[in-house]
């Protein structure tokens, strides 16, 4: 399986497709190959308008996924995302590529901002016939039913590694067709511990089992129960 990650610091904070990458080799045994164009506060109207890089990546790049992350906070609404979600999926099925349309989450200060979000995004992934990772629901779903879980990274906006945990379980769980995340183990990647910020230089390198940090287990085991049960209602 090739995938291809196009979105902003909401994909590649705290190396998210990394992440999502060893637990698909945890569930089948097969490591995907995966690829990322994300940029820190970037939207899809900038993706689009540097045309050819996500052109020639879909091209030449023979994807069997390619994830689409819209700007998240603030988030710019269906008039900005309408638009730009479906000339992106365009572009995606000219290539034999099937888009996945990735349902971010509200800012932790602003839980009603949720709803509108999640609407617009299962509206697009409907009208796109697109696969849809409803990632904002479950975050929104476990910040009301398990405080105790701190999704968020220190900001209020990004994820913890927890978050990503909660991320790349749900892709990995989409993407591999696995309605069982019982096989994932309760590692996450965690930029403070794994990026050296001043050298700008991951150590050890990027999705090493060095770089990674061992989460509690029975918050990674509510984690995993709410996506299952989030994919399986995708399935219904």
């Amino acid at each position: 399986m090739k995938v291809l990650f196009i979105g902003n610091s909401h994909t590649f904070f705290n190396d998210m497709p990394a992440l999502f990458a060893s637990m698909c080799e945890e569930l089948t045994k097969e490591k995907p190959e995966v690829t990322m164009l994300s940029y820190g506060g970037r939207s899809l109207k900038w993706h689009y308008d540097e045309f050819f890089s996500v052109r020639f990546a879909l091209e030449y790049g023979r994807y069997d996924y390619c994830v689409i992350q819209q700007q998240a906070h603030p988030f710019p609404g269906e008039e900005e995302t309408a638009p730009y979600m479906e000339k992106l999926c365009a572009m995606c099925r000219a290539a034999g590529t099937e888009p996945v349309i990735y349902m971010t989450w509200a800012e932790k200060a602003k839980p009603e901002n949720e709803a509108p979000m999640s609407a617009l995004y299962r509206k697009l992934a409907e009208k796109e016939n697109a696969l849809l990772a409803p990632v904002g629901e479950i975050f929104g779903r476990l910040n009301r039913e398990h405080p105790e879980i701190d999704l968020y990274f220190m900001d209020g906006e990004h994820a913890s590694p927890y978050g990503d945990y909660l991320i790349a379980a749900c892709f990995a769980g989409l993407l591999t067709g696995k309605r069982s995340l019982d096989g994932l183990s309760d590692k996450a990647i965690d930029f403070k511990i794994s990026f050296d910020a001043q050298a700008k230089s991951m150590v050890p390198p990027c999705g090493a089992e060095e770089a990674k940090t061992v989460l509690d287990s029975e918050k990674t085991q509510i984690i995993r129960t709410a996506v299952e049960e989030a994919l399986r209602a995708l399935d219904r």
